[in-house]
């Protein structure tokens, strides 16, 4: 049987009082539509149907862009827009056109990001394509959320009633309607097209399916959801921020089970996927983004930023450092030292051992085993060899103005203090810059190269090799 999956992104939500739609506000560093659209992937979907209606333009070029649109071909995510907003039912009115075959489809609301899988599989299931089956929660406060009336003598469910449209001791039960239903395809079209608005509201009710159900003798099924926090929508700033603390706690009880030790969970936030190995510890208020992957024994350090990077075993992540690999990607090597008040970019690739001090810049650069660049410095467009002694001050000039261009520094260089390597240029291995110098041309290896005012490099003068 077919299964269609629903999803009601249609609504202004004035009380966020932003003009970005609601479904589009962030959740995680994602879409609160984004949640529910991943939610809905391993579900193996016929078609998954958006329905659109305020900033219908923003939502749907926001699904775009987050998944591609040829990913959103293939995955069958399809657009429908109710115009004006008359109501839940009036947005299912819409989509039965477009509703496929004679099996299940799933209603999901937009704004409410963290409903499980699980959940959504447990009310396919139940359906089976000839039960109507809701997903209920109990409430300590179940305001605003519609009543669930079950029969006396079986506890099944005979209908919902809207908050505004309950009776005071109606408005006593605390089970409430989640929004979110599995309903049998075929019924849901004909019960939807006799829907009328004869409420408070003015509004085409989908709730209003309950008693045309019963009437039939079909099933009518109320599963309760795993936890409140997967059925909690966003109707305001406040929600959106109660509802981030809710997910980031379970994301950090989820990480601390698998061995993480986190200085304080409530100061953690994961707005992405963060794999890990054995024995890591973070500190308190640090931010991982996109992919992050840290290695055995990795320590990262109060207040440090890491997005899209690996970093590798036993690599020390300093406090207030900033590393971000954008598409990419950044890498630590094995016991790196990085920071304080580092920043790594897009296309850093560190080696083992390396050192990155406080104040130092690195971008699409690879620094070699056991380089070190300590203080205040500049390293873009570089590969630096083995040991190279990056001095605090120094800067590659990348960047003529119009293109960008690389500088090679080989193994054991030397590179004094508040130099400046204009690009292209290579220093070969074992040459030193003194300090203050402006470098222009090639350096071969083994040189001393002083480049200040009217003074040029100096050829003929080896620096004693280095006892190993």
């Amino acid at each position: 049987m077919a299964l269609n999956i629903v999803i009601m992104a249609a609504g202004k939500g004035t009380r966020m009082k932003s003009a970005t739609p609601k479904v589009l506000h962030k959740l995680a560093g994602r879409s609160l539509l984004a949640h529910v659209l991943k939610s809905g992937e391993p579900l193996a979907a016929a078609t998954r149907i958006v329905i659109t209606g305020h900033g219908a333009d923003q939502v749907e070029a926001a699904v775009a862009e987050d998944i591609g649109t040829a990913a959103q071909a293939a995955g069958g995510i399809s657009f429908v827009r109710q115009m004006p907003q008359l109501g839940t039912g009036h947005a299912i009115q819409q989509v039965v056109p477009v509703l496929q075959g004679e099996g299940t489809t799933l209603i999901l609301n937009g704004d409410v990001p963290l409903i499980e899988t699980a959940t959504a599989k447990a009310l396919i299931d139940a359906c089976a394509g000839h039960a109507l089956v809701l997903l209920t929660v109990d409430l300590a406060d179940p305001t605003g959320y519609g009543r669930i009336i079950r029969n006396a003598d079986d506890g099944g469910v005979l209908a919902i009633v809207e908050h505004k449209d309950a009776t005071p001791a109606q408005r006593l039960i605390r089970e409430g309607y989640s929004g979110m239903m599995a309903a049998p395809t075929a019924a849901l079209k004909r019960w939807v097209g006799q829907l009328t608005n004869d409420n408070a509201q003015g509004e085409y009710y989908l709730t209003d399916i309950v008693a045309m159900a019963v009437a039939e003798g079909l099933p009518v099924l109320g599963i309760h959801a795993h936890s409140e926090t997967e059925v909690l929508g966003v109707n305001d700033p406040v929600q959106l921020a109660q509802l981030e603390r809710a997910f980031q706690a379970q994301q950090a009880t989820a990480l601390m089970r698998a061995g993480v030790r986190l200085a304080d969970p409530a100061r953690f936030d994961l707005r992405g996927t963060l794999t890990h190995g054995q024995d890591v510890e973070i500190d308190v208020n640090c931010v991982f983004e996109g992919r992050v992957q840290l290695g055995d024994g990795v320590r990262v350090g109060a207040n440090c930023v890491i997005r899209n990077a690996t970093i590798a075993a036993g690599a020390r992540i300093h406090e207030f450092t900033h590393i971000d690999g954008e598409a990419a990607g950044a890498s630590v090597g094995e016991g790196a030292l990085i920071g304080p008040f580092a920043r790594l970019r897009p296309g850093a690739q560190l080696g083992a051992e390396v050192h990155i001090g406080n104040f130092v810049e690195v971008k699409n650069s690879t620094l070699a085993k056991g380089a070190k660049a300590n203080h205040l410095a500049y390293l873009g467009d570089a590969t630096v060899g083995e040991r190279v002694n990056y001095g605090a001050g120094a800067i590659t000039a990348n960047y003529d103005g119009a293109n960008k261009h690389r500088t090679t520094i080989g193994d054991d260089v030397h590179v004094g203090s508040n130099c400046v390597l204009v690009a292209p240029v290579t220093l070969g291995a074992g040459a030193t810059i003194g300090g203050g110098s402006t470098i222009t041309k090639d350096v071969k290896p083994g040189e001393l190269a002083v480049a200040r005012g009217k003074q040029v490099a100096l050829a003929g003068w080896s620096r004693p090799a280095k006892k190993r």
